[in-house]
C-alpha cells in the first residue's frame, strides 16, 4: 500500500477510535458527523460534539483534498501549475469541567506533484498539546512523558526536538510570549532522506497519532467529576479567551484556510463555545489561578527540574 493510501486509512480508523473513546468516557452527548466536499477535489468528515457530561464542545475532523495548489499556497512553496493532495486529523476538545484540561491535536501529510504527475515533494506533520486551567504537575508529567515514549522509538532527539517546537509555536507573542497551555509536541515539514524513509516518517506519525488516547484519557477519567464553582468556570472561560486569541492571530493553519476560502465550519471548529476578556486582569496573587500563570511558560516536564 502507498504512504498516501496506508496514512489515509490510518487516520480514518483514528477518527473513528477516537469519538467512539470520547463517546464512552462522556456517557451523555455522542458525535454528529457532517461529511463535505471541496470544489476543485475531495473533502472530508467533521465530527462534533456538544452538551455532554464531560465535553462541552469538541469535533474531531479528518479531510482528504487535491486538485491544482491554490494560489496562496503555490506562492508559499515558490511552485507554478502543480497539483497536490493533503490529508489529516485534527482535533480539539472542551471539557465542561474547568479541571479537564482543553487539548488538541492534529497529523498531517502532503504531497506535491509536477505537472506531469510524478511526485515532487512530500512530508509530514502533526503534535498534540494540552491546555489545563488548573494545574495538576502529575498531569503534565503523564501527558509528555507518554509523547515522549512514542518518539523516543524512533530517536531520543526527538521529543526535546519537537517538545521546544510546540514551545515556540504556541505562544501568545502579543502578551508577553505567554503560553497558550503546557505545550506537548509539534513538528512539520518532515521528509524522507537518506538518514529517515518515507515508511519511518509513517511509522513515526502513527505512533504519535496512537499515543494520543494514552496520553489524554486518564487525565480525563481523574479530573472529569471534581467539583467546581461559579469562579473556577469564570477562570476556564478567561483562559478560554487566551485560546481564541492564539487560534485568531497566530495559528497558521487557520489564517491559511481562512484566506483561501477554505470551510469556515470546520477551520473554527478549535474554538471554545464561552468565553470571556475582562480589561487588564490579574488573578488574586497565591490563588490556584495565578499558580496556573506561573505553569505558562517552557519547564522540563520529564525530569522535573527547572
Amino acid at each position: 500500500m502507498a504512504i498516501k493510501e496506508e496514512f489515509i486509512s490510518f487516520i480514518h480508523g483514528l477518527q473513528d477510535e477516537i469519538c467512539a473513546a470520547f463517546e464512552k468516557i462522556d456517557g451523555k452527548a455522542v458525535f454528529r458527523e457532517d461529511p463535505w466536499q471541496r470544489p476543485g477535489g475531495g473533502g472530508g468528515k467533521t465530527r462534533t460534539i456538544a452538551n455532554g457530561n464531560v465535553f462541552e464542545k469538541g469535533g474531531v475532523s479528518t479531510s482528504v483534498v487535491h486538485g491544482l495548489l491554490p494560489e496562496a499556497m503555490a506562492q508559499q512553496f515558490g511552485v507554478g501549475n502543480s497539483q497536490f493532495m493533503a490529508c489529516g486529523i485534527s482535533l480539539v476538545m472542551h471539557p465542561l469541567n474547568p479541571f479537564v484540561p482543553t487539548v488538541h491535536a492534529n497529523f498531517r501529510y502532503f504531497e506535491l506533484y509536477n505537472e506531469d504527475g510524478r511526485l515532487k515533494d512530500s512530508w509530514f506533520g502533526g503534535g498534540a498539546d494540552l491546555t489545563p486551567y488548573y494545574m495538576e504537575e502529575e498531569d503534565g508529567r503523564h501527558f509528555h512523558q507518554t509523547f515522549k515514549e512514542a518518539c523516543d522509538q524512533f530517536g531520543a532527539d526527538l521529543y526535546p526536538k519537537y517538545k521546544q517546537q510546540c514551545d515556540e509555536y504556541f505562544v501568545n507573542r502579543h502578551r508577553n510570549n505567554e503560553a497558550r497551555g503546557i505545550g506537548g509536541i509539534f513538528y512539520d515539514y518532515l521528509r524522507p532522506n537518506a538518514d529517515r524513509t518515507a515508511e519511518t516518517l509513517l511509522a513515526f506519525s502513527k505512533a504519535n497519532g496512537n499515543a494520543f488516547l494514552k496520553s489524554y484519557l486518564p487525565i480525563v477519567e481523574k479530573t472529569k467529576d471534581m467539583p467546581y464553582n461559579d469562579r473556577h468556570r469564570s477562570w476556564q472561560a478567561y483562559r478560554r479567551g487566551r485560546y481564541v486569541e492564539f487560534n485568531l492571530i497566530h495559528d497558521r493553519g487557520t489564517l491559511f484556510g481562512l484566506k483561501t476560502n477554505g470551510r469556515t465550519e470546520s477551520i473554527l471548529m478549535s474554538l471554545p463555545p464561552l468565553a470571556r476578556w475582562e480589561y487588564d486582569f490579574h488573578p488574586e496573587p497565591g490563588s490556584e489561578e495565578a499558580k496556573m500563570v506561573e505553569f505558562l511558560v517552557p519547564r522540563n516536564w520529564i525530569q522535573h527540574a527547572d
